[in-house]
């Protein structure tokens, strides 16, 4: 099971809702950015897992645990869930670095996936290996 500090982040202005604080849509762009950086940490991309293989995503599940404002300064860590013969989860945390506390935490569920036959595919043995 991998467990890293991936990524960090900055509140910019557009991330911004009515209510002055990040967006919801936000999230899901932080667990894809972090999750783009961890592919990359291990050589591999969403285009390229191994095998000719790509990734496409089947769930995405995400908890609001607080507000995060303009400029805060976010970190995201990552880590491995369930691991299948076709399918892999991640695991998000989103802490605001200036108290460490939790922002906003959540999944998401990827397929191994053949984009020139168009269908799901067995996830590689060497990338199963970089999830451990």
């Amino acid at each position: 099971m991998i467990k890293v500090r991936i990524a960090t982040f900055e509140v910019r202005v557009g991330d911004l809702n009515y209510g002055g604080h990040m967006g919801n849509d936000r999230a899901l762009q932080l667990f894809h950015d972090t999750r783009l950086k961890y592919l990359h940490s291990v050589g591999c991309t969403e285009s390229d897992i191994g095998d000719g293989l790509g990734i496409i995503m089947t769930e995405a599940h995400v908890y609001f645990r607080k507000e995060a404002f303009l400029y805060d300064k976010l970190y995201a860590n990552i880590e491995s869930g369930a691991v299948e013969k076709y399918a892999f989860e991640l695991k998000y945390m989103v802490y605001r670095e200036q108290d460490d506390v939790l922002v906003v935490e959540g999944s998401t569920k990827q397929l191994a996936f053949d984009y020139q036959k168009r269908k799901v595919a067995t996830l590689p043995s060497a990338f199963k290996e970089k999830l451990h």
